[in-house]
């Protein structure tokens, strides 16, 4: 995938140019990008026999060269059955050959391959011919890098590259589109694609807004506010499902957002201290100059809010910022990203800090307790995760019995879950070699019909080595918190009944947050990120402009979901809340048209590397 576009097959199968087996219209078309001296090649070399005897006349196969690299054996066998081809006009036959003997070849077996060629031809090498061969290949290796094949065997499916399983089932699966396989691949493309969570997060929102508006807006609002809860033994946790999804489904969310920050600032882009610092010290500027701005414009008795224009929804953000394109320097996409996680921590800690109630300190040492206890698991190289789950699940009702919002816990587990250094790719893929020629070599014996139990759980191992453990848990947590936890919290708390006295007493409030995001924001970014430029604390790399820098910043004014979370918390009344999300709304849609505008204008590619202004 590249920004969400499957990889297309380029050039198109040219039946003038292509090997072909099946008829030049078949429906279904499988091409191959392989190489004679890969193991996995001749594996699926069965399989695609048995394809075409199961689809008859329906499918047509094209064979493709991507040898082994640093493999003088691949190599020479892709330009030997080029040359047949060229020559005698017969590829498959050598083809056929090649794949019987390989992949690996014995001493002297290529050349004798091509002295059998040569002696249906003539005794002396075409070298014509042969240069030619050489290219055809070199062409082939290029196809498929456009194409996004980079390893053997790579597969395309009517012009689309498939990345599913090799086997025989999966392929035909693949190939007849069946609907189980077109919903799972349609599914995949979506959640490949960098704006999706974005998409999702303005779905759920429309349709909470028309639901409010709509006859069944009574309904769905007071849906929210039913009541529901745990009990056991008489005593328990009751919320509202309005509260379970901000404070319960909204953990896993920060928890993403902690595992993020610690990835980028670990062992990301973001690992030096002066390529750290910049997103910081932005991100700071961008919370400070936003809570003064609303701090000097609201009305009095609604000042205790300053903290609703300092956050920035990541989901929409970053989505804006990928639809750009190449128009958007990679590196700028992780400065954007590291500061609004950082915004979305320091939101998470002023609402545990300043939106609370009363503050249990009973519970806050029993939580303390349990941090402290995960440390020592992080510390001792505790790398099984059930224990941090359980942990994680006893410190977030702690710290809900302590009056703190309980999605801090969320923040403190992913900062224990333990990181290791990366392992010994080289040493890991020998021994994975090792178990795999193992069980091959015994496939023969009577009955056995499949990889030893001692393998698998050898193989299991290897997977987990290859992967930290943040790393893994990220991978699989952070799908649930775009594509559902985020869209069922704007579900839920977007809602809002559009009336005319929606603001009236509420301009200042109003005014207060659209100045914050719309201005604040991206001004006190930038100012941040210039001093510390300026200063020599940090360093801006060259791969983008400043106003470049300018318009993500613009995008940090995008509020919405960290806007309206601590919007929830500061404000209680049902009418301030409501024009507080009508201000967050407008403020959020202006930033990201101002943002997308100064990104699009500056992002002309002779401006992205190497500006200074």
């Amino acid at each position: 995938m590249d920004n969400g576009r499957p990889k297309l097959l380029d050039p198109p199968v040219d039946l003038g140019r292509d090997h072909v087996l099946g008829p030049a219209h078949a429906e279904l078309t499988l091409v191959e990008y392989g190489s004679y001296t890969c193991p996995r090649c001749h594996a699926v070399h069965g399989i695609i026999e048995d394809l075409r005897r199961r689809f008859g006349e329906r499918m047509r196969y094209v064979f493709r060269h991507l040898p082994v690299p640093d493999d003088p054996d691949a190599q020479r066998s892709a330009w030997l059955a080029e040359y047949a081809s060229l020559t005698t006009g017969d590829f498959w036959a050598t083809h056929a050959a090649l794949m019987e003997q390989g992949p690996r070849f014995s001493p002297g077996e290529l050349d004798r391959l091509m002295l059998g060629i040569r002696s249906d031809t003539s005794s002396e090498l075409n070298h014509e011919a042969f240069e030619r061969a050489r290219a055809r290949v070199a062409e082939d290796a290029e196809s498929a890098a456009r194409g996004g094949a980079q390893v053997t065997p790579a597969f395309f499916i009517n012009g689309t590259r498939y990345v599913g399983p090799w086997d025989e089932t999966s392929l035909a699966e693949a190939m007849l589109g069946s609907l189980g396989h077109r919903v799972q691949a349609a599914a995949l493309d979506f959640v490949r694609w960098g704006p999706a969570s974005g998409v999702l997060l303005l779905l759920a929102t429309i349709l909470a807004l028309y639901l409010s508006n709509s006859d069944w807006g009574e309904g769905f609002l007071g849906f929210w506010a039913t009541s529901a809860g745990i009990n056991w033994g008489g005593s328990g946790i009751t919320l509202s499902v309005l509260d379970w999804v901000n404070h319960g489904l909204l953990t896993v969310f920060f928890f993403v957002v902690g595992l993020e920050i610690k990835r980028e600032f670990t062992v990301g882009h973001l690992a030096t201290l002066r390529s750290g610092a910049l997103p910081v010290l932005a991100a700071f500027g961008g919370l400070a100059l936003p809570a003064l701005i609303y701090a000097a414009v609201a009305p009095p008795g609604l000042k205790h809010g300053w903290g609703v224009p300092i956050g920035t929804d990541t989901a929409f953000a970053v989505a804006l910022i990928v639809l750009m394109g190449s128009r958007v320097p990679v590196e700028l996409r992780v400065f954007l990203t590291a500061a609004v996680i950082i915004d979305d921590i320091v939101a998470i800690l002023i609402i545990a800090l300043f939106y609370t109630g009363a503050i249990n300190l009973d519970y806050i040492y029993w939580a303390a307790g349990v941090s402290l206890l995960l440390v020592v698991l992080n510390r001792i190289g505790m790398f099984i995760r059930l224990p941090y789950a359980v942990g994680g699940v006893v410190l977030w009702f702690l710290l809900h019995a302590a009056g703190l919002h309980a999605t801090l816990a969320g923040v403190i587990l992913a900062l224990v879950i333990p990181t290791r250094p990366p392992a010994n790719l080289r040493a890991l893929l020998a021994q994975a070699s090792g178990v795999m020629r193992e069980e091959e070599a015994r496939f023969g014996e009577a009955m056995r019909s499949g990889p030893s139990a001692q393998a698998l759980r050898t193989l299991d191992i290897i997977h987990d080595r290859l992967e930290p453990p943040a790393d893994r848990i990220l991978h699989a947590v952070e799908p649930w918190s775009s594509y559902f936890v985020l869209p069922l919290f704007a579900l839920a708390n977007a809602g809002v009944v559009f009336s005319r006295g929606v603001f009236d007493g509420h301009w200042r409030l109003t005014f207060a947050i659209v100045l914050g995001l719309v201005i604040g924001k991206p001004v006190g970014m930038v100012l941040a990120a210039r001093l510390a430029t300026g200063s020599g604390v940090a360093e801006k790399p060259d791969a983008y402009s400043w106003n470049q820098l300018s318009g993500a910043a613009a995008l940090g004014g995008i509020g919405f979901t960290m806007s309206l979370f601590i919007s929830s918390a500061a404000f209680p009344d049902r009418t301030d809340f409501a024009a507080a999300k009508i201000a967050i709304f407008s403020a959020s849609l202006l930033a990201g048209l101002i943002g997308s505008v100064l990104l699009w204008r500056s992002g002309r590619p002779e401006l992205q590397v190497g500006e200074t202004e």
